[in-house]
């Protein structure tokens, strides 16, 4: 696949995508026949009874089209012949082009083409979206949560069933395409998207799609804002092999069933309450990673001199240094370098204000006055 530069990716060319005009073809031949038989009425007239070209084309259309006007000059015995012979004619050609204008539209392909393409100038206007790839029972699974969640995505699958599994599933937005394609990229909007979850039951489809997905995350200048690329794996080594060529995570279904069966077994009386935080978005607790940036005020800062607990009332669960190391508990001592991830817990509206208040350059006044 050659990867969608960013000038060949414009609106106009996704919508170019869409030939509107190659759905109609199946009037070509009726139109060819049209013109034959105005073509041929009209010379008719014009050799039989010595027509002018126009006279000739009007007698020609009132004829093969049955209106019923009369004729426009007495016509002779041949003449009224091959009046004959061209009513035939426009009643056979009328006849064959309704036969074919009601076939296509028995079969949906333009009523389906216009809905495809009504979707896919939604799937245009969103943002941040998930992009998930191949349809399976992890994706029916995933994409309930994103629903809940209010979270848009589309699902991409080449299987032709793809759009009952959507109607089935709920899927808001799908597109039959292989997700590696260069269709994939352009339909599913890729440029704007957050996160490209690839889901494939073969490996190798999943080195593909990460591979493809961060050579476009170049092409396009987003290394600032890199996707966020999840795919899954049973053996270790091909975990690694993952996380190599560019995956942020790589769940393994094998582990992750034989944690959860552990929990439920040690813990059971958690369980409801583990499974209500860590998938309903409307619960008041959240934890979220947060990164400090280059320039923030909390550099070189130690995690008392935060006070996030009383200012947004959240609480440092775990630090994880550029080593990728996660210190969970972290004591007070723990120094908060550049590019540091603190992993925080407390309400939505306190993570939110956490947030803003680590983007912040300088020392904000209030923390100033508690220090």
């Amino acid at each position: 696949m050659k990867i969608p530069s960013n000038k060949n990716f414009s609106s106009n060319s996704r919508y170019n995508d869409f030939n509107i005009y190659s759905q109609f073809r199946f009037l070509r031949i009726p139109l060819l026949f049209l013109i034959f038989i105005i073509m041929f009425g009209t010379l008719g007239y014009m050799i039989i009874d010595d027509f002018t070209i126009l006279d000739a084309l009007y007698q020609t259309c009132i004829t093969f089209t049955t209106v019923g006007f009369g004729e426009v000059y007495e016509i002779s015995p041949a003449g009224r012949l091959f009046t004959i012979l061209l009513i035939f004619l426009g009643f056979g050609i009328f006849t064959f082009s309704i036969g074919v204008i009601v076939d296509v539209f028995s079969r949906g392909k333009i009523l389906s083409f216009f809905k495809e393409y009504k979707m896919f100038k939604k799937v245009l206007r969103l943002t941040n979206h998930y992009v998930l790839c191949y349809h399976n029972n992890y994706t029916i699974e995933l994409s309930k949560q994103l629903r809940k969640n209010h979270i848009p995505f589309i699902v991409i699958d080449p299987d032709p069933a793809i759009k009952e599994h959507a109607m089935k599933y709920k899927y808001p937005y799908y597109l039959q395409a292989n997700p590696n394609s260069e269709l994939a990229f352009k339909r599913a909007n890729i440029s704007s998207a957050s996160s490209v979850i690839t889901l494939a039951k073969h490996i190798t489809e999943n080195i593909a799609q990460i591979s493809l997905t961060r050579l476009y995350e170049k092409e396009i200048a987003r290394e600032k804002y890199p996707y966020y690329i999840a795919t899954c794996a049973i053996d270790d080594e091909d975990i690694e092999k993952l996380k190599k060529i560019g995956a942020d995570t790589v769940i393994s279904p094998t582990q992750i069933t034989a944690q959860r069966i552990s929990a439920v077994s040690l813990r059971p009386d958690m369980n409801s309450m583990m499974e209500e935080f860590l998938t309903d978005n409307n619960t008041p607790i959240d934890i979220e990673e947060i990164n400090i940036p280059t320039r923030s005020w909390l550099r070189f800062k130690k995690i008392p001199s935060t006070f996030f607990k009383t200012r947004t009332n959240v609480s440092i669960i775990g630090v994880k240094h550029q080593d990728k190391k996660l210190l969970p508990m972290p004591k007070d001592d723990i120094l908060i370098a550049t590019n540091t991830k603190l992993l925080i817990i407390g309400t939505t509206k306190g993570i939110r204000e956490t947030k803003i208040l680590v983007a912040r350059r300088e020392l904000p006044e209030e923390i100033a006055i508690d220090e």
